[in-house]
């Protein structure tokens, strides 16, 4: 690699960062499990099935 794009890289990787703190990204998993938590949801519905039928078949 040119030293031109190696800095264009670094400086890249600079802005992602910035980027990731100003929205309350970090690398604690407490806290990343956290966010994860308030943006995917997901609850089974109550008549959904327990088993897939299709991989029953395959037996």
């Amino acid at each position: 690699m040119t030293k031109k794009r190696t800095v264009a890289k670094a400086d890249q990787y600079a802005e992602f960062i910035d980027a990731a703190k100003s929205l309350g990204c970090d690398e604690d998993p407490a806290h990343f499990d956290a966010a994860l938590k308030k943006v995917a949801r997901h609850k089974a519905s109550p008549d959904a099935p327990a088993k897939n039928p299709a991989k029953d078949k395959r037996k």
